[in-house]
């Protein structure tokens, strides 16, 4: 069976005719009123040898002849021929409304590039309730937010290369700069080049069953006997927090049965806990709530998001910027479980040293110098540590 293909147009204007339109079924319609390759031809306003090897291409590609090719008599179709326009017309008949409102949508959709009000900002991103929120948000405002969720590490890594104008990840507060996060997120992030945005702040447990059945109140839990963990893939900011929150317990991976597992989401980490496939996972408490599980709050996060520094006067950052300052989106946080409006700093520019302090800067000893301190090269340039 033949597959069918759909393709469009943008002009500045919409045709008379609001079919979906096949070329192969204007040549047929023109050869069977025309009544012959060369008027059928002019019909079209196509060459003769346009229209004849166009013909002659149709009816290799489908395997079946569309004209009686006699020489001397009239050109008409083949019964092949007649039952391809017999069909294209009952589709065109039957699905006209749903037609008519596909091409609808996709107009709207591409009004939205052709509004120079309208901004459209790529998100790559580590998982987050509070993203979906604010996406819903800002359409109504003419910011279109295209997020793809993944990896804190992926995502940073993806704004690096140019495949996204902005990244999401999260960290504990003031992580340390020994910490698992400075070891991961360091070489990815550069003051100078980066600028940190204040996002929200959120409260991140255990997900587990409901009414907690198996009294699971700290991470030292998931070492006992029978309890199965779920975790996040690997290159997740929570699965970095994890490890994070392991080594602090004194914990090794090996300790927590199903550390290997994997799932993309926490919304994912849920659903296996709510369909009893594990009994407990690393997650936000919105996704806990979502699907009416228990949750063990474990640490206060900070969701960040960042851009590169160049970047940060374009109208589609300062759009956003000016979302997450105001207070509807300060509402939005704070009926989220989980997550505070009041201390997310959303919106905030913020120093890329204070809030991520993995970066000693020192001056730069002139040791070919004999003078003294007060008379030595005092520039100082930062050193990365």
């Amino acid at each position: 069976m033949h597959k069918v293909e759909l393709s469009y147009h943008l002009t500045s204007q919409r045709g008379k005719d609001a079919l979906i339109r096949n070329p192969l079924m204007d040549l047929l319609h023109a050869v069977r009123e025309q009544g012959s390759i060369a008027k059928a031809a002019k019909a079209l306003n196509l060459s003769y040898r346009h229209v004849w090897g166009a013909l002659k291409d149709w009816e290799q590609t489908l395997e079946r002849p569309l004209i009686v090719w006699d020489k001397g008599q009239r050109a008409r179709l083949t019964e092949f021929g007649e039952k391809l326009l017999w069909a294209e017309r009952q589709a065109q008949a039957r699905l006209a409304p749903q037609i008519e409102a596909l091409r609808g949508d996709i107009e709207r959709a591409f009004a939205t590039a052709f509004d120079d009000s309208a901004h459209v900002l790529t998100l790559y991103a580590s998982h987050d309730a509070a993203l979906s929120a604010l996406r819903e948000q800002t359409r109504a405002h003419g910011l279109h937010l295209d997020i793809r969720f993944m990896g804190s590490v992926d995502a940073i890594a993806a704004l690096n290369a140019g495949r996204c104008m902005m990244a999401g990840f999260h960290t504990l507060e003031q992580p340390g700069s020994k910490s698992l996060a400075a070891q991961t997120y360091r070489h990815l992030l550069k003051p100078g080049l980066h600028k940190l945005i204040g996002f929200t702040h959120r409260t991140q447990g255990l997900i587990v069953a409901k009414n907690n059945p198996l009294n699971i109140a700290r991470l030292a839990d998931l070492k006992r006997p029978g309890v199965r963990y779920v975790n996040r893939a690997e290159g997740a900011g929570t699965r970095v927090l994890l490890d994070e929150l392991l080594a602090q317990a004194g914990m090794r991976p090996s300790d927590i049965h199903g550390y290997s597992s994997q799932e993309p989401s926490h919304t994912a980490v849920a659903q296996a806990i709510a369909s009893n496939a594990a009994d407990a996972g690393l997650g936000i408490e919105a996704a806990a709530r979502e699907k009416g599980l228990g949750f063990v709050p474990l640490v206060q996060e900070r969701y960040h998001l960042v851009c590169l520094k160049s970047e940060l006067p374009a109208p589609h950052v300062q759009a956003l910027l000016a979302e997450l300052q105001g207070r509807e989106w300060q509402s939005t946080l704070d009926q989220l479980p989980g997550y505070s409006g009041e201390l997310a700093q959303s919106g905030k520019v913020l120093s890329l040293r204070a809030a991520l302090p993995w970066w000693n800067y020192r001056k730069k000893k002139n040791k070919d110098s004999g003078l003294p301190n007060s008379r030595r090269n005092t520039k100082g340039l930062p050193t990365f540590r």
